[in-house]
């Protein structure tokens, strides 16, 4: 299996590569679309603010790569929150709009951001997850300061609780999947949910 991970100058780009190796994958790391054309699967990692992100993916003209791909696609963190429709960081920015919804900042919690580990509860299955392999415990790690809201029910599959807030960690929608905590920093269950989710590539790709 091939996956590529977007380079477009805003991703914590060698743990999430390092990760991905572990999976037995050939892994590229590139903002070339004739590179990215070439492989089974598509990672979207992001560290830093939307609006910056999204200028960045425009300069290297990645936007329509990303919004019209079939391929299957992982946004990680920021990558996932590029997803949705548009944000309040910083201005409001339009996003990808392939989630519904919008991104904004955390109210009324005794500290932002919401850092550390905090466990999933699953909503529902989308087909690359076997809900009989899963672990008891669920912890994730999450470091991010914004996070989802307003979105379709129907696309989200996990979600985490942070004092008042349900905070979506898991959304999919047909060939796109969003994690907003860190899968590469997740320990064994982070190993676990990106084993799934390639595993899940390679029997679409089969």
């Amino acid at each position: 299996m091939k996956i590529g991970v977007i380079d477009y100058g805003m991703g914590n780009l060698f743990s999430v590569e390092q990760a991905l190796k572990k999976l037995d994958a050939e892994v590229i790391v590139t903002s070339d679309k004739a590179q990215l054309q070439a492989v089974d699967a598509l990672v979207l990692p992001g560290v830093g603010a939307f609006p910056d992100a999204m200028k960045r993916l425009e300069e290297t003209d990645l936007i329509d790569f990303i919004q019209t791909t079939k391929k299957p696609l992982l946004g990680i963190c920021l990558g996932m929150q590029l997803l949705f429709e548009e944000s309040d960081e910083v201005t409001q920015t339009k996003g990808l709009g392939i989630f519904t919804g919008r991104i904004k900042r955390f109210e009324g919690v005794s500290r932002i951001p919401h850092m550390g580990w905090n466990n999933l509860e699953l909503q529902q299955t989308p087909n690359w997850l076997n809900v009989q392999s899963l672990p008891e415990a669920r912890h994730v790690y999450f470091v991010h300061s914004f996070y989802a809201s307003d979105m379709n029910v129907e696309e989200l599959v996990a979600y985490a609780d942070y004092e008042n807030i349900q905070v979506p960690g898991i959304v999919s929608e047909e060939n796109f999947t969003g994690m907003q905590f860190h899968p590469e920093k997740s320990g064994q269950f982070g190993v676990h949910l990106l084993t799934a989710w390639a595993k899940g590539v390679m029997d679409t790709v089969c």
